[in-house]
Formats: C-alpha cells, sequence, structure tokens
C-alpha cells in the first residue's frame, strides 16, 4: 500500500512539473540531436578484413559537422589505416572492440609523415604525427575511451619513414584538453602514444604491452599520468621528453605519474598473462630490458614541476633523470616507489653535454631534487646508483631519504672489467652501461653540488669486492643514518675533492665534518 501511494506522488509530481512546462511554452522545445555516432551505420564492417579507414573517418566528420559527439566502435575488429580525429570527438572502443592497423602495401596505406617543422635534434619518429594509426593535430577537446583495444600489428617499429609506412599507435601535436582511458594498445609502433606540445592532457588506466616506447610526452604542460600498465621490454615505457620538434624549445611541466607499474618481460607476455624472460638478448641495444620512468633523453627545452608517486618496477631499468641538450631540469619528487630485478642503476641522474641542439645552446641544468621513501630489491650493482654531472656543471641540490637497496653481486665476467677511472663520456648518449663497470657497488656520485643522503640502507645479496661508495668532485655532502654492508673491500667510503663533508650516526662510518679533503676512504 505505502508503495502504491509513493508511486501516485511521483507520478502527480511528474505530471505538474509538464504541465508547468506547457505553460511556460517550453513544449516548443525540440530533442537534442544524437550525439553518438556508431561506425557500423557509416559503413564499417569490423570484420577484421574489411578496410574499415573510409568509413571510420566517415564517421568522424560526421560528428565533426554535427558539433562534436562520440564515435561508437561496438564490438568488432576495424581493420584500418590512418584515422583522422577532429576537436570536439570521442572515440569509445567498446568491450570486444579492436582497432587493427593494416599492413601497407605499395598502393595503400598510412597517410605520409608532414613536413617537419625541425628534425635535425631528434629522431625522424619524434618529427612527424601524420604518419599514425591515429593522430590529431591542433585539436582541443577530444578523447579515446572505453576497454577495447588498440593494436599495431600492421605498424612500422623503425623504418623505412616514407609513405605509406605508419609508426606510431597515437600521435597528438599541438593539442588541447585530451583525456585517454581505459584503453589497450599491443604492439604500437615506435609510440604507443606520442603527446608533442599537447596541454592539459590525462592519461587514466591504459595497458600497454608494445615493442618500442609505451608513451613519450614531449613539450606537454600540465599532464596528469595515472593507473597505467606499461610492458616494454624494447624501450621505455613513461617517458618524458622535451625535443626541438615544434621548431623551438618547449618545457614539459606541471607533470604527474602515479600509481603505475613499468616493466620489460617479454613483449606480449604481459596481456596474456605469462611474463617471460627469455627475450632479454633481443633488446636492440643489447643492454637488457628497458620499460622504465625515464626523462630525456630528448632534453632541449627542460623539465619541471614533476612528481612521481607510488609506482612499481619490475624486471627493467632503474629510474632515469636526464638531461643533455640543454634544457633545465628541475624541481622533482619521487616518492613511494618499489622496484625488483633491476637490470642497471636503480637511480640514475645525468647532467651530459652531448648538446643535439641549436648552436651556440648552453649546457643546461638538474637541480632540486628530491627522491624518497624507495624500496630496491635484486638490482643490479655493475652501475650503483649513477648520479653525475661534467666538469664545470654540477648537479645541485639532491636530496635521498628513506631508500633502501639490495644489490646482487657482479658476475665473473664484470669482475674482470671493473674500471679504475670511470670515463666522463661528456657527450655521449646517457645511458649508464655506457659508463662501464663502475668500481663502487653501491653509489658513485661525481661533479654534484650539495647532496644529502639521509637514512639509506645499502645491502649486499653475495660477495663483493668493492666499496659501497665513491665521491668525486662533491661541494656539500651530508650523510645522515646512513648503513652499508662491506664486501671484502674493507672501505665503505672513497673520496676525492669533497668540501663541506658531514656524516652522523652512519654504520660503519663514523661522525665526521671536514672542510676539505684531497683524497681519502673511510
Amino acid at each position: 500500500m505505502k508503495k502504491n501511494i509513493g508511486f501516485l506522488k511521483s507520478f502527480l509530481f511528474q505530471y505538474r512539473l509538464c504541465l508547468c512546462f506547457l505553460f511556460l511554452g517550453l513544449n516548443t522545445i525540440q530533442a537534442a540531436p544524437d550525439t553518438v555516432f556508431n561506425v557500423k551505420t557509416f559503413g564499417a564492417k569490423g570484420d577484421s578484413t574489411t578496410l574499415d579507414t573510409q568509413a571510420i573517418n566517415n564517421t568522424i566528420e560526421a560528428a565533426a559537422k554535427a558539433g562534436g559527439g562520440t564515435v561508437y566502435f561496438p564490438a568488432g575488429t576495424y581493420l584500418s589505416f590512418s584515422i583522422r580525429l577532429k576537436s570536439h570527438i570521442s572515440l569509445y572502443l567498446d568491450q570486444g572492440a579492436t582497432i587493427l592497423a593494416a599492413t601497407p602495401s605499395d598502393k595503400i596505406g598510412y597517410d605520409a609523415p608532414e613536413k617537419a617543422d625541425n628534425e635535425i635534434y631528434q629522431d625522424f619518429g619524434h618529427s612527424h604525427w601524420q604518419n599514425s594509426l591515429i593522430w590529431g593535430e591542433n585539436l582541443e577537446d577530444i578523447s579515446i575511451l572505453g576497454p577495447g583495444i588498440i593494436h599495431g600489428k600492421g605498424l612500422s617499429r623503425s623504418g623505412p619513414y616514407r609513405a605509406p609506412i605508419g609508426n606510431k599507435a597515437i600521435a597528438l601535436k599541438l593539442c588541447r584538453n585530451v583525456t585517454l582511458k581505459d584503453f589497450t594498445i599491443l604492439y604500437g609502433g615506435h609510440f604507443g602514444i606520442l603527446a608533442t606540445g599537447v596541454d592539459n592532457l590525462t592519461i587514466d588506466n591504459l595497458k600497454i604491452d608494445t615493442n618500442r616506447d609505451g608513451m613519450d610526452i614531449d613539450c606537454c604542460k600540465n599532464v596528469r599520468i595515472s593507473n597505467c600498465t606499461v610492458n616494454s621490454p624494447w624501450d621505455d615505457a613513461i617517458c618524458l621528453k622535451s625535443s626541438f620538434a615544434l621548431g623551438y624549445a618547449r618545457p614539459t611541466e606541471n607533470v604527474t605519474i602515479t600509481n603505475c607499474s613499468v616493466s620489460g618481460f617479454d613483449r606480449g607476455t604481459f596481456y596474456n598473462g605469462t611474463y617471460l624472460r627469455n627475450e632479454a638478448h633481443l633488446v636492440p641495444d643489447k643492454e637488457g630490458p628497458t620499460g622504465r620512468i625515464k626523462f630525456g633523453t630528448e632534453s632541449n627545452g627542460g623539465f619541471k614541476n614533476i612528481t612521481i608517486s607510488s609506482c612499481v618496477f619490475e624486471y627493467c631499468r632503474g629510474l632515469a633523470l636526464e638531461t643533455v641538450d640543454g634544457g633545465l631540469l628541475e624541481d622533482v619528487t619521487i616518492s613511494n616507489i618499489t622496484m625488483r630485478d633491476i637490470i642497471n642503476s636503480p637511480i640514475f641522474l645525468r647532467l651530459g653535454g652531448r648538446m643535439r641542439a641549436p648552436e651556440g645552446t648552453a649546457v643546461g641544468a638538474l637541480r632540486r631534487i628530491n627522491i624518497s621513501n624507495i624500496n630496491i630489491y635484486n638490482a643490479d650493482s655493475r652501475f650503483a646508483t649513477l648520479i653525475s654531472g661534467i666538469p664545470g656543471h654540477d648537479i645541485e641540490d639532491v636530496r635521498l631519504s628513506n631508500i633502501s637497496i639490495w644489490y646482487r653481486p657482479l658476475d665473473s665476467i664484470s669482475k674482470n672489467a671493473i674500471q679504475q677511472e670511470v670515463p666522463e663520456f661528456e657527450k655521449g648518449y646517457p645511458e649508464p652501461q655506457k659508463f662501464g663497470i663502475i668500481p663502487a657497488y653501491g653509489f658513485f656520485i661525481r661533479h654534484v653540488k650539495n647532496i644529502e643522503l639521509n637514512n639509506v640502507n645499502l645491502h649486499l645479496l653475495g660477495n663483493e669486492t668493492r666499496p659501497a661508495m665513491i665521491v668525486n668532485d662533491v661541494k656539500g655532502l651530508k650523510l645522515r643514518n646512513v648503513s652499508t654492508d662491506k664486501g671484502t673491500d674493507s672501505r665503505t667510503l672513497v673520496m676525492k675533492d669533497v668540501s663541506e663533508l658531514s656524516i652522523k650516526d652512519s654504520t660503519p662510518l663514523k661522525d665526521k665534518n671536514d672542510k676539505k679533503i684531497k683524497s681519502k676512504s673511510y
């Protein structure tokens, strides 16, 4: 009875509301036009064999002409070449929907790479966008959404760099207000996502299992990357860059990366759940699975105001912050990171002088870096935690706190290759392996001004013949509650040209305060 009374009251309320609308003349309002455009309505087959490129692009054109809307992909496999985005458009890939990159022929394929603003100071892949499966330029208010899949089967990981070859899954240039959410990218070509000069970019809940870079965020502002898992054994997983591809230097700034996972398992085995580790020898640079979070190498415009938090690294290279082409890398906070089975330096900070930049560009700066609450198990000790500027250009104001690292021992081959002098490698490509086997297992710190290690613990998982830390040309070194395991080498800390040393509450080191040290070991 009470249920019926409630229903009657609701009905009477709605009836009176309708009468009010009629009285006010609102009955003349027409129903809003449909804002969902089904690609099958425009001729797409989704049968994995029919080429649906034209039907998809016709659907996008219709939605744009209507003022915007959702281009809807129901379940099916849509074979396609270049899909051209428009402003105010959302692509929605429903469960069971796959956009499959078609294999080009001599007569048909992807859009040709457009004339570059500049292609001298960065790779070809960074300099062109239209030779992609999905691309957009100078757009606003766009999104790609839904639980479906973008499969780059027909994309090229490398060359030849000409039409009709496509080499990126998603490429965006100079766009605003972009959302990428919930879908999966498999085998994304050179880049799963290349975003260059994109402002107000949200990337959330993506799964990427690819054969080169997962996502490159280049010259972008106001970027939020969250809840993503990226497996990219042959290149970087989440990579911030600031290239000269726009024809001018532009920083990547105001970026947050949170709740993400990166890895270097064999291609495709993250997605199928087998997590294999058999293809390390196939990685193109022959230096082991990549799959990390990195800043650089392209670094003309620099990086500022970046936070990375609550992320997991597994079976990949470590965290890398690099500026080698004149940009400023500054004001970075990294916290709550867990790493396991790390292939090279667990933490790599590099200020270099490669200077792939216009003539006259000055060496950049790397400063005000705060890294805390990091737990790293089974890290590669060959290259230690490597923090290095170059002569005359110090890394500045670095604080490492609440960090524990468990290092695995060298193999017999690596022991024979331990260097006595680590090369400066000023103009080279910034990668830890390029420096060779470091003569310290835990930290190698060189050309730095003001660095503090607070509550840092270095552990050994086997025998070790090297000291824990080597410090060279450092102005202001503070060690607080630092503990290190010892191997057969009795030294913990080896120093050369160090000033303003302060050690307190550290094991096995004694409390020290020294103004200037030419050469000393503890």
